[in-house]
């Protein structure tokens, strides 16, 4: 069962503490398809400019990600650079050019429509919504938002929220939106406002799942090699419903397998520049790393009152 995922395809040009890359493939439809591909088909939807080398998705391609969605418009397309500080959790943006994104207006082929798991990513809310209108009858829809939309277009945002299953945000974005400083007093409002699922990131703490009641946290892996965090929460994101997706079952046990599996793909991501570690990523080193985050947190609770 393929994934649907509405989102940005770029350029980037990263400075980090370790080296620097400049005009790198990036964009969160991009990294998203990169890690879905490894379990499911995915059906992009994106904008690029005439500056565009197409040659640069056959990775994409080849590991069935379909791109019949991916428009080709006059001008360049959408460039980013910024430069991240010495501990790698904290960025500057140097310029943001939207070029083609910024009239970017999203239309999905008829052959996309029957889409069943949806991932809007972080583009206006008015277009996430828009995206909702063209699909018929999806199963699982989550989405991810930024603070810029969360104050600029809030109840444009409040109106997307009231159709979506999931909201994958990070930690700062749960307070700003719900206006509360606790995540899960916080959590619990914006689930009022729609979304049932929240996947709230914490960087190097690692991802919570709130589903329903259930709280479930998983660590990230402990990465010794960290090169550029750029990407790895949309990397997350494809692997996230990539896995659900694949399975076809979203409840609460296979949502934290998928939250597991998309932590180890993240990790992946911030191995390398742009996507170069997930082209040369296997299934088995994914299984691998995944099998790991969960020893990392398995053990046997034994009652500290009973006799041995």
């Amino acid at each position: 069962m393929s994934v649907l995922v509405v989102g940005s395809m770029a350029y980037d040009s990263v400075i980090t503490p370790r080296d620097e890359r400049d005009q790198a493939l990036g964009g969160s439809a991009m990294f998203f398809s990169a890690a879905a591909s490894f379990f499911t088909g995915v059906d992009l939807v994106a904008v690029v400019g005439e500056d565009f080398e197409i040659k640069e998705l056959d990775f994409l391609k080849k590991r069935g990600v379909n791109l019949d969605g991916l428009a080709l418009e006059k001008g360049e397309t959408f460039r980013w650079k910024g430069r991240y500080l010495d501990d790698m959790n904290e960025r500057e943006t140097i310029y943001t050019h939207l070029n083609v994104f910024e009239h970017f207006k999203p239309s999905l082929p008829e052959h996309y429509r029957d889409n069943r798991f949806i991932f809007l990513a972080n583009i206006n809310p008015d277009l996430q919504y828009n995206v909702l209108e063209q699909v018929r009858d999806p199963q699982f829809v989550a989405m991810d938002t930024m603070n810029f939309w969360i104050t600029g277009t809030p109840e444009e945002l409040k109106q997307t929220l009231s159709k979506v299953d999931a909201l994958i945000i990070n930690d700062s974005e749960v307070r700003l939106l719900s206006d509360e400083q606790n995540i899960f007093i916080g959590a619990r409002k914006i689930q009022q406002m729609g979304p049932r699922i929240l996947i709230i990131k914490r960087g190097e703490y690692g991802a919570t799942l709130i589903h329903g009641n259930s709280y479930f946290n998983c660590p990230a892996f402990p990465v010794e090699q960290l090169f550029d965090p750029t990407g790895a929460g949309d990397t997350f994101a494809g692997g996230l419903l990539g896995y659900l997706a694949r399975t076809d079952k979203v409840d609460n046990e296979n949502l934290r397998r998928a939250v597991v599996y998309a932590t180890a793909l993240a990790s992946f991501c911030v191995e390398a520049f742009s996507a170069d570690r997930l082209k040369e990523l296997t299934t088995k080193e994914i299984q691998n790393r995944s099998e790991e985050i969960y020893h990392m947190t398995r053990f046997e609770l034994k009652n500290a009152w009973e006799k041995a």
